[in-house]
């Protein structure tokens, strides 16, 4: 089943359009990686698809249901989005701001229940906060930050999650927690997008990938297809090596063939 769907997808600020038309699909029980060199579009795609960002053409359908047609809060309990940083404007706990995940589940002024507790404590014990609930997510450092939004979004219980570069600041051994908690959540019929730069992480965590180039797809199918030295390489300026090994062949940059586009 699709639950997440961009046909001819086309999105924008101001009078620049970055990124489109894009086609992806995200099936149930899936994760689709979305890479691409820096500016690419790979955020503001990410946004268009949660619908943070009006589309300018084509469009979103969120389990076969146009994504306009969706209240923000229905769309909200279906959707989990997973920013790529944390602003935090109040000396929130980390169980505080992982709760923000059940706003949308909750009337106006409606405090939390049972379930919704539940839901925060399997979200917290998910991603390793458990016997850090209590702390400041002020004092936390950028990679235990990318963990509390994660925690937020599952505590949400969403059946589509959509992460922009959730493993940024996060160490080897978080990176890989990450892969196990992505696939063990895509398991159970959650539909994922991700937006990555490694491309070893994305072989990991991936079933098929979707490469922008200038805001448009370069490349997209299973994920053992598409990342490959020959495509990699053409879209990255560089020379890639593709090394044996168990499970997940290892890909290695080795040196760039071109240099990369200055400001203007």
């Amino acid at each position: 089943m699709t639950t997440l769907q961009a046909r001819r997808l086309c999105g924008g600020y101001g009078a620049r359009q970055v990124v489109g038309p894009v086609d992806l699909e995200v099936e149930a029980g899936s994760c689709v990686g979305i890479l691409g060199p820096n500016g690419a579009g790979k955020s503001t795609l990410l946004r268009l698809l949660a619908g943070i960002l009006p589309a300018r053409a084509g469009e979103v359908l969120l389990l076969g249901r146009s994504l306009s047609s969706w209240r923000r809060r229905e769309a909200a309990r279906v959707v989990g989005f997973v920013p790529q940083s944390l602003s935090v404007a109040f000396p929130l706990t980390v169980v505080e701001m992982v709760m923000q995940g059940r706003a949308p589940h909750l009337g106006a002024w409606q405090p939390p229940g049972p379930a919704d507790e539940a839901a925060v404590e399997a979200a917290l014990h998910e991603v390793g906060l458990g016997a850090r609930r209590d702390v400041g997510v002020h004092t936390m450092s950028g990679g235990e930050r990318q963990l509390v939004l994660l925690a937020r979004a599952l505590a949400g219980q969403p059946r589509v999650l959509l992460m922009d570069e959730p493993a940024t600041g996060l160490d080897v051994r978080h990176q890989l927690a990450l892969v196990d908690t992505v696939r063990r959540l895509v398991a159970t019929g959650v539909g994922a997008a991700v937006v990555l730069h490694d491309w070893n992480l994305a072989a990991r965590l991936t079933d098929r990938v979707l490469i922008l180039q200038e805001g448009r797809t370069v490349a997209s199918g299973p994920s053992g297809e598409v990342l490959l030295p020959e495509i990699l390489g053409a879209v990255f300026g560089v020379t890639v090596d593709r090394l044996p090994a168990p499970g997940v062949p290892v890909l290695v940059p080795r040196g760039a063939t071109t240099h990369p586009p200055t400001e203007s």
